[in-house]
Parts: structure tokens; sequence; C-alpha cells
């Protein structure tokens, strides 16, 4: 699995607070299927959570270094969960956050109730000037989950979906089950994440989710899903 989206830049939003604990849950999901991951801390306006892509690079190349010294298998990769604003193109130009390993994919976040003026128009503008925008888990949006037309109109406007792969698992509540059934039966998502942010106890719950996906999609499907598609990303292709 290549997980595009998670919160292990340590000390700089609600994920992870210091080095040994991004390299504990590093070390565990390595054991359990993850090759690759995205580094996604969030960025936020008028909050906390505005660490600068500096700072986060730096943070980057550390863990880097502590993976390798501990021998655990697994590829870094740096980004954002960009947090829904009409500013965010001007904060990429002036390297203030990322998109996906420097690539024409960006991953935004919506408000939990889905709702944000003229989401849909910043969305569209950004896809316009040449980002390949993504979707932060839509299963968990309230107003999308009481109207799944929100999650086509994104889809047709040309938005790729990232599910929490544990979504399908009831770890989100049974609103955000029922909508992440509903995705994965109209064959919607792109890509998944774990969105960790802690060290989990059990780290199983990888597989499970992904032997849930199998009521849904093909081999082939669930192949692009967990890992094609997500190497266009590293690739930027």
């Amino acid at each position: 699995m290549i997980d595009i989206h998670s919160h292990l830049i340590y000390g700089v939003d609600d994920g992870s607070k210091d080095i040994e604990t991004s390299i504990n849950i590093l070390d565990s999901l390595s054991k359990n299927g993850v090759t690759d991951i995205i580094l996604t801390p969030h960025y936020i306006t008028d909050t906390n959570y505005v660490s600068s892509k500096t700072d986060n690079i730096t943070k980057l190349y550390e863990l880097k270094r502590e993976v390798k010294k501990q021998g655990i298998n697994i590829n870094l990769y740096l980004g954002n969960e960009i947090y829904i604003d009409p500013n965010i193109l001007d904060f990429i130009k002036d390297n203030k956050m990322c998109s996906l390993n420097n690539s024409e994919y960006i991953l935004v976040e919506l408000p939990m109730s889905g709702n944000y003026p003229d989401y849909q128009d910043i969305l569209q503008d950004l896809i316009r000037i040449g980002f390949k925008v993504i979707l932060a888990h839509p299963e968990r949006y309230g107003s999308f989950q009481k109207d799944f037309n929100k999650v086509l109109e994104m889809v047709d406007m040309g938005v790729l979906l990232q599910c929490n792969i544990d979504s399908i698992l009831g770890n989100y509540g049974k609103d955000a089950k029922k909508t992440m059934k509903l995705i994965l039966k109209n064959k919607l998502v792109s890509f998944v994440g774990t969105d960790i942010h802690s060290v989990k106890n059990d780290y199983s719950y990888l597989e499970k989710a992904k032997n849930k996906f199998k009521k849904y999609l093909s081999d082939e499907e669930i192949d692009d899903i967990f890992v094609n598609n997500a190497k266009k990303i590293i690739q930027d292709k």
C-alpha cells in the first residue's frame, strides 16, 4: 500500500508529537504492508497548524535518517493537507506549503460539515490552472453524508477522491461507513490513506479494510487504488 495521507511530521499539528512516536508508527505501518507514505501535515490559516515548508522538510530528513538507521523499509515523501482557502495558490507560490511530493497533485480538506463558501469555485480554479486536486476523506463530511450528489459533483468537476481506509470498518462512524460504501459501489475512489495521527494498538486493520474493498472492487481496481494511482503522484504523472 502507498499511503498518501498521514500526520507524522511530528510536533506541528494534531498528529505525532515527537520523532519517537513517528518512528514507532512508521515501523508498524511498514510491517503491515505500507511501502511508501506521504507525510501531510495540516495547513490551516489562522490556527497553530501552519508549519512552514522549510521546517517540514527539515523534519522529513530527520525522519528519513532515523528510518534508515533503524532499517525500516519505507519510503517517505512530503506534502500538506491543505484546508480549503481562496489563497491556496498564493500559499504554494510563497513556499508556505507544498503539493504532494512537489507534484501537480494537491490534497485539500473541507470543514467536517462539508460546507464552505464557494468551495467548488476554489477547486475549479485550481484544476483550471493545472493542479490535480484530491479531496481528503469525502466520506467524513456531514453534508456529503446527507446528500451523495455532492460527492458526484466533485467527481464531475474533475476532483479525485482519497478515502480513509478504515472508514469502511466504521472507525469514523456509521454515516462515514455508509458513504464510503456508496463511493466504492460507484467506483469513485482514486486513493486511500491512513490519515494516521497516533500509535495504534493493532495495525491489522489495514488488511481487514482492504479485504472489505473486495466486496465492491476487482483485484485490478484495488491495486490501482492502493498502489498504482499513488505511484503517479510520486512520479508526478
